[in-house]
């Protein structure tokens, strides 16, 4: 079972350009995640569920909290906070920047980071 939030959007400070960074844009992030268990589906009990508002919580500490200069360290911090503070096997993070700036017309730029947690026998 995997829980996902598509197209989260918050403004952060992050950039190479120090344009970006004092400026700030807009990223617009992508989470899947795998529970340890699939538990809530069988309670239909918040409390045993990843609750979207931890997710989302997640998502504004890691951009609030911090000014990154690559999407990829931007990304696989919130995949490394999602694993150290949810129940979860695994946690895939996407981040699309849309308003980046190159010579040609483009949608967006993207990274994806997949963090998995280590089991004991590993």
């Amino acid at each position: 079972m995997n829980v996902e939030l598509s197209g989260l959007e918050v403004y952060g400070f992050h950039g190479v350009l120090a344009e970006e960074r004092q400026h700030g844009q807009r990223f617009l992030v992508d989470v899947v995640v795998v529970p340890l268990e699939d538990l809530a589906a069988r309670t239909d009990d918040i409390r045993d569920a990843v609750d979207y508002r931890t997710i989302v919580a997640a998502v504004q500490e890691v951009s609030g909290g911090h000014t990154f200069h690559l999407l990829e360290a931007f990304c696989a911090a919130l995949a490394d906070g999602l694993l150290a503070r949810l129940p979860i096997s695994s946690a895939t993070v996407t981040i699309r920047k849309p308003d980046v700036v190159l010579d040609l017309p483009v949608q967006h730029a993207a990274v994806t980071v997949a963090r998995y947690r280590e089991t004991e026998s590993e």
